[in-house]
């Protein structure tokens, strides 16, 4: 499941920025297809980039006044909320790949949960309410509102678009000024806490994994524990990178649906709706 994930993950990423034209030149595509939101992470500047983010397109129509697109921009959140849950950060975000690959370089003790774990994942809803929602929509000017989210945080955004446009373009390089810096100190962090954490950014920050995680217990695609087969022995909870007790909360809001348990779990006590569907297709029919 883990190599599938990645080449998935990989393939995907390669998928939704693969304007090849726009990483060559430093360029941004503005073709149709960036009016269209694609499921996970996916800054609007990268030269890559033939979607837009879900998040971005979020602080942008409820900073427009006209609201004309808002409906759209929910409607398609909660469709990939309501198929996927966060299987769309375990398999459809690139700077979860990124995050995952750092997590692969041997370096030291790696850290299963920070002190204060618990409080420290509610800081992605405060970000989703504050910076996506609440300062968009309420801090507005004759130019429009800001992507606070993108602006002041999203260490994606940096690394996928950023750093790609300010090396291609050397005059962008004499408008650097603090915020970059700031961001790239925000991305410096991020990339170092992944190497000892499992995916901090998703853990703590990421606000479109916050939408998501709404989503998980009622995702037509979602985990469920057989009880009857389900002894109890934490097998699943200790190969579980996010440390989540999957016997008793597999579809807890913290899940990427990596599929880890579900391979580790020794008496296959664990499946998604999906394999139990096949499952159920495969049973021979009682006359």
């Amino acid at each position: 499941m883990g190599k599938k994930r990645l080449i998935f993950q990989a393939l995907f990423a390669a998928l939704s920025n693969g304007y090849v034209s726009g990483w060559l030149q430093g360029t941004i595509y503005q073709g149709t297809s960036k009016k269209l939101c694609v499921p996970g992470l996916s800054c609007y500047s990268c030269p890559g980039a033939l979607g837009a983010c879900p998040i971005g397109a979020l602080q942008a129509v409820l900073s427009d006044r006209s609201y004309n697109i808002s409906l759209y921009v929910a409607g398609l959140l909660t469709a990939f909320g309501a198929f996927f849950g966060r299987t769309v950060c375990g398999w459809m975000c690139p700077f979860g790949l990124v995050q995952d690959l750092l997590h692969r370089i041997p370096f030291g003790r790696k850290i299963r949960a920070l002190r204060g774990e618990k409080h420290l994942r509610k800081i992605k809803y405060i970000v989703l309410a504050l910076l996506v929602i609440l300062m968009p929509a309420l801090i507005t000017g004759a130019a429009g509102g800001t992507p606070w989210f993108c602006k002041l945080v999203c260490p994606s955004g940096t690394l996928f678009a950023g750093i790609p446009l300010i090396a291609a373009n050397p005059g962008l390089r004499g408008a650097v000024g603090f915020l970059f810096s700031w961001k790239m100190l925000v991305l410096a962090v991020i990339i170092i806490l992944s190497i000892i954490i499992y995916r901090p950014f998703c853990r703590y920050l990421c606000p479109l994994g916050a939408v998501y995680s709404f989503f998980n217990p009622i995702a037509l695609y979602r985990y469920e524990v057989d009880s009857e087969k389900c002894t109890g022995c934490g097998k699943c909870q200790r190969v579980c990178k996010l440390d989540i007790p999957v016997f008793e909360k597999p579809n807890s809001g913290e899940c990427i649906r990596c599929g880890e348990c579900i391979r580790a779990c020794p008496e296959q006590a664990i499946c998604s709706t999906l394999e139990k569907y096949r499952r159920a297709e495969d049973r021979p029919q009682e006359k």
